[in-house]
């Protein structure tokens, strides 16, 4: 195929992938891209809240108590037009006071869908702490996709956020990305078996 019609097919494919994503996702892509400088959001809106990071996870209960709590309502805050929970006054406080601090990684995104562009997943209980930081993962495998080389990962993860994905739409940014890949993309079967042959492999 010559480079013009390939062109113009991953053109319609990108059209035609994105009006679905917005016609099939409203909602979210309201809660996962607010007005200010924090955007995307691993957001969703609730009754009580328009954008809840993480469906109201306790951020600061990682650097605390070391462990994933649900937040709870009553200890409500908002920054950057992005809604947080915290499972008590003190912790809000601190939230409060430094929010900086708490803040997950790449939007409270997949760390390992940001190697690829892809902001994309990112579940509460499926977290670390890196150098003081804290970043989400899409699950229990995807972490270990990730921790197969933290120091790469976290360097295309850097790159990708900063370069495309920060300040961008999140719907429009994960569409691109799931068409136009990028060079050293890995589908979900090729890392479950690098995951696999790392963990069978002599200590």
């Amino acid at each position: 195929m010559n480079t013009p019609n390939r062109s113009r097919r991953l053109n319609l494919t990108l059209s035609l992938t994105v009006a679905a994503a917005l016609l099939a996702g409203c909602s979210a892509m309201t809660a996962q891209n607010p007005a200010g400088s924090l955007r995307p959001v691993n957001a969703v809106a609730t009754e009580s809240a328009g954008r809840l990071m993480l469906k109201g996870a306790d951020l600061v209960a990682y650097f605390t108590q070391g462990r994933y709590v649900q937040g709870d309502a009553r200890f409500s805050s908002v920054h950057q037009g992005v809604d947080f929970h915290f499972a008590s006054a003190e912790h809000k406080a601190l939230f409060d006071a430094a929010p900086q601090k708490y803040l997950p990684q790449y939007g409270g995104y997949c760390a390992n869908g940001i190697v690829y562009g892809i902001p994309w997943g990112g579940d509460a209980d499926a977290w670390k702490l890196i150098d003081g930081k804290l970043y989400i993962f899409g699950g229990r495998s995807s972490q270990e996709a990730f921790e197969l080389d933290v120091p790469g990962n976290l360097r295309l993860a850097d790159q990708y956020w900063a370069s495309e994905v920060a300040g961008s739409n999140s719907l429009w940014q994960r569409s691109k990305r799931m068409v136009l890949r990028v060079p050293h993309y890995k589908s979900g079967e090729e890392l479950a078996r690098l995951v696999a042959a790392a963990k069978a492999a002599p200590k």
